[in-house]
């Protein structure tokens, strides 16, 4: 059985204030274009808006 393509992708969760990436983890590109969260920075020392941005394919 084949694998389909363009499903489940890996994405990286960067700082809106610092730009450094953080965080990561999967979605499924096809239902969650985008993803935002509020999460803690390491480097801010804040609690920030991350958003996600492509990291590995």
């Amino acid at each position: 059985m084949a694998k389909k393509k363009g499903g489940v992708i890996k994405v990286a969760l960067v700082c809106s204030e610092c730009k450094a990436t953080n965080y990561y983890t999967s979605l499924n590109k096809a239902t969650t274009p985008k993803l935002t969260a509020r999460k803690d920075c390491k480097h801010c020392r804040k609690h920030t808006e991350h958003t996600s941005r492509e990291k590995l394919k």
